[in-house]
């Protein structure tokens, strides 16, 4: 095989990769433009016994070190109709596609369902991993399949919903699958006569300030921008993760002692015997909101947010995540977990 066949870089700076802005570098990066792409670049990494790491885009990952193998940036892309009625469509994505884009192409359609997830960072390959939400919605809701290169023996695989098992920020391919397959295209249902889902406290609170009570997909899409816009740093402009802990789902004993010592502690019953509490309410309570040092810190205006103000190395942001995550146990009683990969 000849290296030609392939856009390689080497030696490469992962700062404008990854959208926390860390200076850190990668032994050999890989442009992916397609499915011959993909099985050249792996025939590369067996011959050369390199260790691999898929990136998408780059805002769920956080870069402590320099990584010496090969990273593979996924760059495929396309959209393209695969059945449409009077009331639905399907689409089929490629997953280098970026995902507000998606969100925006398919709102100006007049296609619902996926509106209260605009502005959410990365690539659609990079959505099931997590099975991104907000809002009240989750990518779980639409997603018919996905098509996935099995690493291992080199073949398209799909996987349905139910394959996929989907569950709160995770899938199969966050667990046992991690880094076994590359995810290639997702294929959605889409609602032509959607009723909106325009529940959720803040997006409510936009409607209604506009006077709005039966808003359209495009309403609550831009309310969802509003807020997002409201809280969130635009990570071109100051380098995030967007929320870097999962929202902790405790036992309802503990959430009744903290709710006697902290009565305005928000909680969402998930089960009858677990309540999911907000990490960002916990980090703020404890007081890290708005914290810096050097260039790590707290975004001032969303706790769960945090933020490299400019020359901030991955480890100066890995300890500032520890020590938050040590303090929320001590306060608490209550362990958070991380939602972006440490590399």
């Amino acid at each position: 095989m000849s290296n030609t066949d392939l856009s390689i870089s080497r030696n490469v700076d992962l700062a404008d990769l990854a959208t926390m802005h860390v200076s850190a570098k990668a032994g050999t990066l890989i442009e992916i433009h397609s499915i011959e792409d993909l099985q050249r670049a792996f025939e590369l990494i067996k011959q050369q016994d390199a260790e691999f790491l898929i990136l998408g885009g780059g805002s769920n990952i956080l870069f402590v070190d320099d990584f010496d193998g090969v990273i593979l940036n996924i760059k495929l892309k396309g959209i393209s109709i695969i059945e449409e009625t009077e009331d639905h469509v399907l689409l089929k994505i490629a997953a280098g596609e970026n995902w507000h884009e998606l969100v925006m192409y398919c709102v100006s359609q007049g296609w619902g369902g996926i509106e209260n997830l605009a502005l959410i960072p990365g690539k659609v390959g990079a959505a099931p991993i997590q099975n991104i939400g907000a809002y009240g919605a989750e990518l779980s809701d639409v997603l018919v399949e996905l098509d996935a290169w099995m690493i291992e023996t080199q073949t398209n695989n799909t996987f349905s919903n139910a394959e996929c098992k989907f569950g709160y920020r995770e899938s199969v391919f966050k667990s046992h699958l991690k880094g076994k397959v590359v995810i290639t295209s997702l294929t959605i249902r889409l609602a032509k006569n959607h009723i909106p889902n325009f529940e959720y406290g803040a997006l409510k609170a936009v409607l209604e300030s506009r006077g709005i009570t039966k808003p359209s997909i495009k309403q609550v899409c831009e309310a969802v921008i509003e807020v997002r816009q409201s809280k969130l740093p635009d990570p071109n402009e100051l380098g995030n993760n967007g929320s870097f802990f999962k929202n902790p789902v405790i036992d309802v004993f503990l959430f009744n002692e903290l709710k006697q010592k902290y009565p305005n502690i928000p909680g969402y019953p998930v089960t009858e015997h677990q309540v999911k509490v907000p990490a960002g309410w916990l980090i703020d309570q404890a007081g890290w909101k708005g914290y810096r040092e050097g260039d790590a810190g707290v975004h001032k205006k969303q706790a769960l947010v945090l933020v490299n103000y400019g020359n901030a190395t991955g480890q100066e942001m890995y300890d500032l995540s520890e020590r938050i995550k040590q303090d929320i146990r001590k306060k608490f009683g209550i362990e958070l977990v991380r939602e972006v990969n440490i590399v």
